[in-house]
């Protein structure tokens, strides 16, 4: 009967599981972490290293996380753990933005529900009930952000609506006050009429919308052309009622314009033959086609420039809107559709509201907050701007104006928040102007030429939204925010710029908060000698990207921790005109730099066919089923898994994928773990005394050691993450490991092979365990504490130093082809399995063919060991035509024959002489061992 050795085997072991039950285990270790108190351990272990500071960009609080912010969490996460094992003191200091529309549009909401108007509950009530609603959230968001792993000062982040940061908010827009940077005005912005308020470009976006067109005549009044006596200009809008509110046309100063003659109109046309039209020459097709004309007759060409100084009547004429009409020159006249003359109504669009400020046109209330006509309107007063396109087209159907009419679908602006379409409406609002005195928009453009944008796309992006973007509106019609806390006198209109009073109501912010405004008496803020019935108090509140985009201020330059300016900020792509913008702007006004050194964006999350995560589609994951399912560390693995500057695909099949491979990850740390039992300091093999596969695996080591330095300082996880996957796939577990593991198990236990074999395990650990754990925060400790107990932890640690001394280029050429030879080799016996010819490689003796070179290159290598078989030949002799080959690999060639002799009992290595009790040498000397040692 055969003996059993199976006690004698140095089979791995360790309290590392196979399984990793991340929903049950993680929830565990972030209790460990806490009970360590790991962020204040690291604070105080980083003291007095080089700060790297991510300053973070604050999420709004008002419901749970999505995908989209558990990858920025989990990202920025990854950056702060990577640079603090870099040895850099990485602290971070999580925030949140709380004022603004979402957490008053919620409120209201609630009113609406009881049948209560929001505009009858006293503004601090409403005040104090936004306040509980954003409290409420930042505590579920807080656990959620800690549940995916994300580790920073969650015990004293930063709000905007502390009263600390509401004082400080308030301190850096008086910066713009008491240089005269801030002003009143009176112009175009894009205003919602469901949540009545202005609103910036950054809490708009664009979705398709049906838009009624129309073709409208302006008859000539008065005209330097005598050809265009008795005719009508046309002009073409997809607004309708906006007509109302018309005060000029437009035209392009080198643009062609052609005067034709309606020869025949076609059935239901508009148009009536005989009439004259000024139309741009090379739209006269497509307006003819609109308003069913069949042929015309072309009477005058002239340039644009011609008509300057041309007067028409407005198609309302005789109903209220008796005044002229007159043609300016606009630059922003194009060709590209409609009639090449254009509609202008200062009260609704950013170039009308100019071009009529250029001329001195008036600039009529039209449309009031809700989105109804005034009085100013007549005729329409009342009527709704969206159900406004019938009767002004019917309007004008009866003036004899309109020549056509059709629809379009085009992008068209909506608010973020309602998804109602907005309007442009000229009211009174606060700005901070672009090129005053202080020539903003030229300190912007310099503080990018001095930021690094990663991906460096970003620089172009941000670069052309600054260069164009209009004075900074900052003033919102509503009441959950920091007050524009300003005083205008009522007799002069000036505004009040007095540095004291700017202090008193910073003081009393910071003490009461900006409740304040609403509840103390202006003749506190005013002081002696002003009384308050000459002033009038502005209760505007401000944008909530001047809150956020002043945090670099109240934050960075207020907490010791931190430093200023930021090394980095971390947002989406759309932050290009948000965040990373309004900071921009709010540091280069107040003091005349970026407030980051770098800028990383990442693209949005999408499902596996690219389309934007929708309820509607229902292609949406919850980050709370993701947890359950799957745990946080294959979240973060996904993160990691791709290049995140671009848009990031998310699906079950793809976190199957990265579950796969997390498991090999985790499977790489048990097998170093389990083999690593028992290891100590005194079973070390130094380099220089290891077999050359060891010395391998050292310089391996030193190419991904330079890898994890570069990748981390580009932000390349995906570059780094890949290919240490690759490393641990490849590499380690399908060659190493395969190789070594005979001698692990079977060679004498203090053998100088298992010895250094052993070593390098440790070393193997010990990097690639501080490398990965960024990404897999989770599952990196908890291997760790398998190896070092529960007292320490992996996030206190560095990443390992690696010595340049294990460079070998020479030796990693030699074993680049070495492994090819393997490879060929593993590849016949795979032919040979298949076939059934043979079990296991042990079973097999292959005679492989060479060339001298090759012979020369393997001559101190047993091949056989690295092939995992019993026995190799090698031969110089020329090879059968049947011999195994891979394309791919020349100069090699392998002829399998089974191995002869006898398996060992222990090994399962055949040879030709065992020992009485079954044994190959090797074998019988650990027996002997073993059992001396028992």
């Amino acid at each position: 009967m055969t003996q059993d050795f199976r006690e004698t085997v140095a089979l791995p072991q360790t309290s590392f599981p196979m399984k990793a039950n991340l929903p049950r285990r993680e929830p565990e270790i972030l209790k460990r972490w806490e009970n360590l108190d790991l962020y204040r351990r690291l604070r105080a272990d980083s003291e007095g290293r080089e700060k790297f500071v991510l300053h973070d960009g604050p999420p709004y609080a008002n419901g749970h996380l999505h995908m989209g912010t558990a990858l920025n969490k989990i990202l920025k996460d990854v950056v702060n753990r990577s640079q603090q094992m870099l040895g850099k003191d990485a602290a971070y200091v999580p925030g949140w933005d709380c004022h603004g529309l979402p957490i008053e549009w919620h409120i209201e909401q609630e009113y609406r529900k009881q049948g209560k108007d929001k505009d009858e509950v006293a503004i601090q009530a409403f005040r104090r009930q936004c306040r509980e609603f954003a409290d409420k959230w930042i505590g579920v968001q807080k656990e959620e952000f800690k549940r995916l792993g994300v580790l920073g000062d969650w015990e004293h982040p930063y709000t905007t609506m502390s009263f600390e940061a509401e004082a400080g908010i308030f301190e850096e827009l008086a910066k713009f006050l008491l240089k005269g940077s801030l002003y009143r005005g009176h112009k175009s912005v894009m205003w919602s009429v469901v949540e009545k308020t202005a609103l910036a470009e950054a809490e708009v976006e664009y979705h398709d919308h049906t838009s009624h067109t129309i073709w409208v005549r302006f008859p000539v009044v008065e005209t330097s052309v005598p050809e265009l006596q008795q005719a009508a200009v046309v002009i073409w809008t997809t607004t309708p009622w906006t007509m109302p509110a018309n005060r000029a046309v437009a035209f392009g100063e080198e643009v062609d314009y052609r005067l034709v003659e309606v020869a025949h109109a076609g059935e239901g046309s508009l148009a009536r033959e005989g009439e004259r039209l000024v139309l741009a020459d090379e739209l006269v097709g497509d307006v003819c086609a609109a308003a069913k004309i069949d042929e015309v007759r072309t009477c005058a060409r002239f340039k644009g420039k011609d008509l300057a100084g041309t007067v028409l009547a407005h198609p309302f004429r005789g109903r209220g809107y008796d005044y002229d009409v007159p043609m300016l020159a606009g630059e922003f006249v194009t060709t590209e559709q409609g009639t090449g003359l254009v509609h202008i109504a200062p009260s609704h669009g950013e170039d009308d509201f100019v071009l009529g400020a250029r001329h001195g046109l008036e600039v009529p209330d039209t449309v009031a907050e809700d989105g109804r006509y005034t009085a100013a309107v007549p005729g329409f007063e009342g009527v709704h701007v969206f159900e406004a396109h019938e009767p002004v087209i019917r309007a004008l159907e009866a003036s004899g104006a309109l020549l056509a009419r059709g629809q379009m679908v085009h992008a068209y602006p909506h608010s973020w928040r309602s998804k109602a379409p907005l309007i442009f409406r000229a009211t009174p609002q606060w700005f901070i102007a672009m090129d005053g005195e202080d020539r903003l928009r030229d300190t912007a453009l310099r503080a990018i030429e001095d930021t690094r944008f990663v991906p460096a796309s970003g620089a172009n992006r941000i670069r052309g939204m600054v260069e164009s973007r209009p004075d900074w509106c900052v003033s919102r019609q509503r009441a959950w925010g920091v007050p524009i806390a300003v005083f205008v006198h009522k007799a002069t209109g000036e505004v009040l710029r007095d540095g004291e009073v700017c202090a008193r109501i910073a003081d009393a912010f910071r003490a009461e908060g900006a409740d304040a405004w609403w509840t103390r008496d202006p003749g506190d803020f005013l002081g002696p000698g002003r009384d308050p019935a000459d002033y009038e108090q502005v209760t505007d509140i401000l944008d909530v990207w001047f809150d956020s985009g002043s945090t670099h201020a109240t934050v960075l330059e207020q907490r010791p921790e931190l430093a200023w300016p930021a090394s980095l900020y971390l947002e989406g792509s759309d932050q290009h005109r948000g965040w990373f913008q309004s900071s921009l702007m709010e540091s280069c006004g107040t003091r005349g730099r970026a407030p980051y050194a770098a800028v990383l964006t990442h693209g949005f999350v999408v499902d596996p066919l690219g389309r934007k995560m929708s309820k509607s589609l229902g292609n949406g994951i919850e980050v709370q089923d993701l947890l359950k399912q799957y745990g946080a560390d294959i979240a973060r693995l996904w993160v990691v898994s791709a290049d995140f500057t671009e848009d990031i695909r998310i699906g079950d099949e793809i976190l199957k994928r990265q579950a796969d491979a997390y498991r090999r990850l985790r499977n790489t740390l048990r097998f170093l773990l389990g083999n690593l039992q028992g290891f100590g300091p005194a079973e070390r093999v130094e380099p220089a005394e290891m077999p050359e596969l060891e010395r391998w695996v050292l310089h391996r080591l030193f190419e991904l050691d330079r890898l994890v330095h570069d990748a981390n300082a580009a932000f390349d996880y995906d570059r780094l993450y890949q290919a240490l996957t690759t490393f641990c796939a490849n590499d380690l577990s399908a060659f190493y490991f395969d190789v070594r593991k005979d001698a692990l198990y079977c060679d004498p236990l203090d053998g100088r092979r298992r010895r250094a074999a052993r070593t390098v395990l440790d070393i193997l650990f010990d990097t690639l365990v501080r490398w990965l754990a960024p990404v897999l925060a989770f599952t990196c400790d908890e291997a760790w504490t398998a190896r070092h107990g529960e007292g320490d932890c992996v996030h206190l640690q560095r990443f390992r130093a690696v010595p340049a001394a294990w460079r070998d280029d020479a030796l990693a050429a030699k074993w680049a082809r070495v492994r090819e030879i393997r490879r060929v080799i593993t590849g016949a016996l795979e032919v040979e399995r298949r076939d059934k010819r043979i079990g296991a490689s042990l079973e097999a003796r292959p005679t492989v063919h060479l060339g001298a070179d090759d012979l020369a290159l393997v001559a101190d290598l047993d091949l056989a060991e690295l092939a995992i078989t019993s026995g190799i030949a090698l031969t110089d002799a020329a090879a059968p035509a049947d011999a195994f080959r891979l394309d791919d690999v020349e100069g090699v060639a392998v002829v399998p024959t089974r191995a002869g002799g006898e398996r060992c009992a222990r090994c399962w290595q055949q040879v030709d002489e065992l020992s009485a009790e079954g044994l190959c040498e090797r074998c019988e000397a650990a027996v002997a061992a073993w059992r001396a040692a028992a």
